[in-house]
């Protein structure tokens, strides 16, 4: 799992990193918690397209961006973007940036118990309240947002990474078979999620239900995954909820969420075929921002887990890929 420390260093150095100058709004806002609940406020950025001219110089997360500044008129697409285990918002902001360039409304919720700033979520609890937070995302773009009347609701996606990932297609209708991932672990002890406990304390008899009560959201209109976690933990049958467009990303050179074990299972097991990427010589982290380069010297070995990607892989060009892809997808699937 990334560590605390990791996106701490990661969120200070991307806000040095040089950007191009581009037409987009920032805004930060708390979303409060549920009524009764004792959860703490849950952070959100919106990235979303703005006529007003970019700032000259670099301001958050290294790229030209316009705070609190109008939004552009018209009615705009919602894409949520669910973060990694322990992630946060910073981890996807070039993504998050495509997008709003492209006139989708951006948004990167810190999930409540599992970012950087409170990781005290275990898998049992996040497993469900990892879709309950877009579920209540979407509620705040469309209805307490000061721009939801710029919201399009008809036309909302999902792009998650890895336990981001498990979070998109829970949104979007699935619902793993705990069994079936208990089995799976077994029999295969050696996959990343088994070996380190995912599953631990995760009982059929107490999620289940929960997760019934808040699969499938059906304002949403598309789904990306990158690196799902847990895919193993879908058959067929759990899937057959999902019948809107899908794009499942994954690392040839995966070792946390292997395409064989996770996204090829989720692939085959849809009612409709997705679009499917497996990109060559790219491992789990290659679906995060590029670092920067001082973190080499700053935190050597948080750099060399997660920031050094194979020989002859290029995370920034890849980024580029990514990223006009998912715009391409979304554009397509949302009927832009």
């Amino acid at each position: 799992m990334p560590s605390r420390s990791l996106f701490a260093a990661i969120s200070v150095l991307l806000l040095l990193l040089p950007g191009a100058a581009a037409a987009v709004g920032f805004e930060m806002a708390e979303l409060p918690p549920p009524e009764g609940s004792d959860a703490p406020a849950m952070r959100v950025g919106i990235w979303y397209p703005s006529d007003a001219p970019p700032p000259e110089s670099a301001t958050l997360f290294g790229t030209h961006l316009s705070l609190g500044t109008e939004i552009a008129d018209g009615k705009h697409p919602l894409v949520v973007i669910s973060h990694g285990e322990g992630g946060q918002m910073a981890a996807h902001a070039d993504t998050a940036m495509a997008l709003a360039e492209d006139g989708i409304i951006a948004v990167v919720p810190e999930h409540r118990g599992d970012s950087r700033f409170d990781e005290s979520a275990r898998p049992a609890e996040w497993m469900v309240s990892r879709p309950t937070d877009l579920r209540e995302v979407i509620d705040f773009m469309t209805g307490g947002w000061k721009d939801a009347a710029e919201v399009d609701g008809s036309r909302i996606g999902v792009y998650g990474f890895s336990a981001g990932g498990y979070t998109a297609l829970v949104a979007a209708g699935a619902l793993p078979d705990i069994g079936l991932a208990k089995s799976f672990c077994a029999g295969n002890p050696k996959e990343y999620a088994c070996r380190n406990g995912f599953l631990d304390g995760v009982e059929a008899g107490q999620v289940a239900p929960a997760l019934e009560q808040v699969a499938g959201d059906s304002r949403i209109g598309a789904i990306a995954a990158a690196a799902p976690s847990l895919g193993f933990a879908f058959g067929a049958l759990d899937l057959a909820g999902i019948d809107i467009p899908v794009q499942i990303w994954s690392g040839a050179l995966d070792l946390r969420a292997p395409h064989n074990t996770n996204g090829a299972l989720v692939a085959a097991g849809l009612p409709m075929a997705p679009e499917v990427h497996v990109v060559e010589r790219a491992g789990h982290f290659a679906f995060l921002a590029p670092c920067d380069q001082r973190m080499e010297t700053a935190r050597p070995a948080d750099w060399a887990m997660y920031c050094v990607d194979p020989e002859g892989f290029d995370r920034k060009a890849f980024h580029k890929e990514l990223n006009a892809e998912l715009v391409r997808f979304f554009d397509k699937a949302l009927n832009r």
